[in-house]
């Protein structure tokens, strides 16, 4: 494995959560000297990295610390890397997994896979080559929102903040002022359910029920844009409120 963390001057774009704040990124291997290099690595990308040496500590950091991606080993002192993986899903069902083996054996590689791995490297890799796989596991799953600080991408919706063009597989979408700030406001808070009363204050900037119809109106509104003929991302949840998420 290359233990070199240099880049060439043209660095990648940053990746961030919605909120502007680094991706978070999970390595698990029992290998001191490796989690070390991987975490500087990965750290260098100008992301939050935490690390564990077991299986057990792995699903603990995972509950603890929400990784938008996890590099898991497959062979761990307590339990192997498919437990752990099973047991993260349990918690998110969504997150992007990249399993580290020193077996290249076929059936090694179709087990991880099988069990739901995303994405799989053997031993011996260098570094570069982590870093990319692990960048697009986060565009590709679409748990992370950010490639620039003006640019929102959920699953294959995109909103850029400067330009104020959205576009959803590749398609521009065209949006009123309003839809466009309550468009914004759901993509900085994918997966995470929004009330009315939430939604009037940041959109509307007035806080009272009696005008609660106003966000049901702009919601179908959005729908009729976003979600026509398309697998829906805009979602209802009775009583509590609305959550925007990608298409299963």
């Amino acid at each position: 494995m290359s233990s070199t963390t240099g880049r060439s001057s043209a660095k990648s774009p940053v990746l961030t959560r919605p909120d502007g704040s680094p991706v978070r990124v999970l390595v698990v291997d029992d290998e001191a000297n490796l989690t070390e290099l991987l975490g500087m690595a990965l750290r260098y990308e100008g992301w939050e990295v935490r690390c564990a040496s077991t299986g057990i500590a792995a699903v603990r950091a995972a509950k603890e610390f929400r990784p938008d991606a996890v590099v898991l080993d497959m062979m761990l002192p307590d339990f192997d890397g498919l437990e752990v993986l099973r047991r993260m899903r349990g918690e998110d069902p969504n997150i992007p997994v990249l399993f580290l083996t020193a077996k290249d054996a076929v059936e090694d590689r179709v087990a991880g896979l099988t069990a739901g791995g995303d994405d799989y490297v053997t031993k011996p890799f260098s570094l570069e080559e982590i870093v990319a796989r692990v960048r697009a596991l986060m565009r590709r799953t679409a748990v992370v929102a950010a490639e620039a600080d003006h640019l929102l991408v959920v699953g294959d919706l995109t909103l850029d903040e400067d330009s104020h063009e959205v576009t959803r597989g590749g398609e521009a979408i065209n949006l009123t002022a309003t839809e466009f700030e309550l468009l914004r406001y759901l993509m900085r808070n994918p997966k995470r359910v929004l009330s009315k009363a939430q939604i009037l204050d940041r959109v509307w900037n007035y806080d009272f029920g009696g005008q609660a119809n106003v966000v049901e109106l702009y919601i179908s509104y959005l729908r009729k844009k976003i979600d026509a003929g398309r697998d829906p991302m805009i979602h209802t949840l009775r009583g509590a409120g609305y959550v925007l998420k990608p298409a299963a």
